[in-house]
């Protein structure tokens, strides 16, 4: 190398050189130069022919800050001319014979375009030279689009983190005048926190929208958190009809006129993942649903979920009580899962082929035409949300039979079949009236929609989560309580003193006879129980609902128990609490004439055949091992006697339930009938509030539960 000799072996001897862009840096303990790799002389040769003295960094200077002017300075630099040397003129002049007027011009714009920037403010000045080459990155380049997103998308949710943060962290650290003031506050608190959450999630839309509905469906959390995220659950804004056309190009490589005689550009349905439109199918003539994935959600799903991870962990850093990790581990799994149509398909399959042992059945999965990995056509279901009362009312179906099909249908997939639907909101149920050769036993069908989210569960998880639930319908004696717990470690890895906790989770109800070891003991009771599922809540009670959610806001460490109960319990569980939270929701939406413990009758039923099939199965593996005895038989009869026994008993006791609801429904009409005639009497009977006509007589404070029909 001939530029700078003495300052290049010095260089050398010191440290190997390094390359950088297209100069070589010789770093030296005091004095850092940059030389050109083929200049001939002791100063560079810049492209305007100009020379350049090197630039010389001692380390204390490289630690002082840039003056704010440096780089109009720069620019002023360049722009300005400066004599040339001998030999930079013998190379500009051989230069100027072979590449004549082209770097005449170079030139000539650079002495423009440099004073106009060095009057620039330093602010637009990086603004105009970031900007184009961002732009340019963020649309050709995923890597650094996805970097971009992912900062945008963390700092939104930093900014709405730590705005909760200071909010609870000055109310719970505030003082009050009472009781009753700070539990006011602290709701206050919930509601704003939530509505926080709520603004950035619908922000960002997609898998956001997603843990939305996740939280919507905790019912442990507090009920300012639950209620608030509720309306994620329906209101998704649709995908453009352009963006639909691209995707259905891009996953089958045919247009929509091609697919489709008709395509019915509004969806019809629209959650967070996907919409689905009305179509008709070119090649069979059938009417069709088409579902198609939001675009982009495959692109960032895995950058939304590395931005949840983050939160996560730094609401637990901050709140160490509070941990959400199990949620976005949850997520990170099932998430790649549901955005792949054809897993969703599978899903679909597998469930219909569990229930097609059963002559008849109120479930129906629609047929599935084709299937690719955003895209799906299935069969058309004409129906609505199992909810909706005026539409049973006007199809004559009974909702409290709607209720108990619910119940079986989702029981037989947790205790018989170990694999289930764990997201069955009302947005993924429809009902309709029973179809020609229809195998529901009833004038109404079940449609269950939406099959992409299935967890399975392991026959000994399965059959001992049954046992449990027996062991909750008995009624409490000191043998029963002793196997709650133990059933409750073997299932969710509960502690003695989790136990509670756990109870109310699964149960919804505050609390059974035996649960707390305090009372247990002789300490003070503040409520009567009910001694198992089965036994209603003792009279003079506040509802269940009502004491659990009392004792989110008023038991001190309750909350952060219940966060520690969520991360010691296997995630398969935490699914199948989700499963019961929703399926107690629909029932108390149906507004059911039935006694609340009705469908804890037909899970007892359930999981007594569940147990009864595992002992069987037991009996048959001694019977090929050990072959044929006495206790071996003994033990079939006594095992076979015990399931015909409480099969029987629970048949009994379902048939007593149903002609009290049969007899109160009766009374509603009745009422029904004195109020509004024949019209309120059919109201009445299907739920819905029955007004008082002007001048006519009191309804004598009859209960009001429904909707109210204009």
């Amino acid at each position: 190398m001939r530029g700078l000799p003495s300052a290049a072996a010095a260089g050398r001897a010191a440290m190997p050189s390094r390359s950088l862009m297209g100069r070589r840096l010789y770093i030296k303990p005091s004095v850092v130069q940059f030389s050109c790799s083929s200049g001939a002389a002791s100063r560079w040769n810049t492209p305007l022919g100009r020379r350049v003295t090197p630039i010389r960094i001692s380390p204390a200077s490289i630690l002082q800050p840039l003056p704010h002017d440096f780089l109009r300075r720069s620019f002023a630099l360049s722009a300005s001319p400066t004599p040339a040397s001998s030999s930079s003129s013998s190379e500009s002049s051989s230069s100027n014979s072979s590449s004549s007027s082209q770097s005449d011009s170079r030139r000539r714009r650079q002495h423009v375009i440099g004073p106009l920037l060095a009057r620039l403010p330093l602010p637009l000045l990086v603004l105009v030279l970031v900007l184009p080459p961002s732009l340019f990155l963020y649309h050709f380049s995923p890597t650094f689009r996805h970097a971009a997103l992912a900062i945008q998308r963390c700092l939104g949710c930093a900014k709405a983190f730590l705005a909760n943060v200071i909010d609870y962290k000055l109310v719970l650290r505030g003082t009050y005048d009472s009781n009753e003031a700070y539990y006011d506050a602290l709701s206050q608190c919930h509601r704003r926190c939530a509505e926080r959450v709520l603004r950035i999630l619908q922000k960002n839309g997609g898998v956001f929208i997603k843990l939305g509905q996740h939280l919507a469906s905790v019912q442990v959390l507090p009920l300012e958190w639950t209620s608030t995220m509720r309306p994620l659950q329906d209101q998704c804004d649709p995908s453009p009809l352009s963006a639909v056309q691209r995707l259905l190009v891009e996953s089958t490589e045919h247009t929509i006129d091609e697919l489709f005689s008709s395509f019915d550009p509004r969806p019809i349905g629209v959650a967070s993942l996907a919409q689905v439109h009305i179509a008709v199918d070119r090649k069979t003539g059938k009417k069709v649903a088409v579902k198609v994935q939001h675009p982009g959600l495959d692109e960032y799903a895995e950058v939304d979920i590395k931005t949840v991870q983050i939160v996560s962990k730094g609401l637990k850093w901050i709140f160490p009580e509070f941990e959400f990790g199990w949620l976005a581990d949850e997520m990170a799994e099932n998430l790649p899962l549901e955005l792949d149509f054809r897993h969703e398909a599978g899903n679909a399959a597998r469930c219909r082929a569990d229930f097609a042992k059963h002559r008849r059945t109120t479930l129906y999965i629609p047929e599935v035409l084709w299937t690719e990995k955003r895209a799906m056509c299935m069969e058309f279901i004409e129906g609505a949300r199992p909810d909706d009362l005026v539409y049973l009312k006007e199809n004559h179906i009974d909702r409290n039979q709607v209720s108990k099909s619910l119940a079986r249908i989702f029981s037989e997939m947790v205790y018989m079949n170990g694999f289930f639907h764990a997201d069955p909101h009302p947005g993924n149920l429809l009902i309709r009236p029973a179809q020609p050769n229809s195998r529901s036993p009833y004038n109404f069908e079940i449609c269950l929609l939406d099959h992409g989210l299935y967890f399975d569960l392991s026959d000994e998880l399965r059959v001992n989560y049954a046992r449990l639930w027996l062991a909750l319908l008995q009624p409490a004696t000191p043998a029963v309580a002793a196997e709650r717990r133990k059933y409750a470690e073997l299932v969710g890895n509960i502690s003695p003193d989790m136990y509670p906790i756990f109870e109310s989770a699964i149960t919804g109800r505050a609390g059974l006879e035996g649960s707390f070891e305090s009372e247990n003991q002789g300490g003070p009771r503040r409520h009567k129980r009910a001694s198992g599922l089965l036994e209603p809540s003792p009279v003079g009670n506040v509802s269940d609902v009502e004491r659990i959610r009392e004792a989110l806001v008023t038991k001190e460490g309750l909350v952060a128990s219940i966060f520690d109960m969520l991360r010691r319990v296997p995630r398969r569980l935490l699914m199948v609490l989700k499963l019961n939270d929703l399926t107690r929701h629909l029932d108390a939406q149906l507004h059911t004439t039935h006694d609340p413990a009705r469908p804890f009758l037909i899970i007892a039923r359930y999981c007594s055949l569940s147990v009864y099939n595992a002992n069987i199965t037991g009996l048959r593996t001694r019977y090929a091992t050990q072959g044929p005895s006495l206790s071996l038989l003994h033990d079939y009869v006594w095992m076979w006697w015990s399931f015909v026994r409480m099969d029987g008993a629970l048949r009994v006791v379902e048939g007593v339930q149903d002609l009290r609801a049969k007899l109160v429904l009766l009374k509603d009409y009745a009422h029904g009938w004195w109020v509004k005639g024949m019209r309120g009497a059919e109201e009445a009977a299907a739920g819905l509030v029955v007004d008082e006509p002007a001048g006519g007589k009191d309804a004598g404070g009859a209960e009001k539960a429904g909707l109210a029909v204009a």
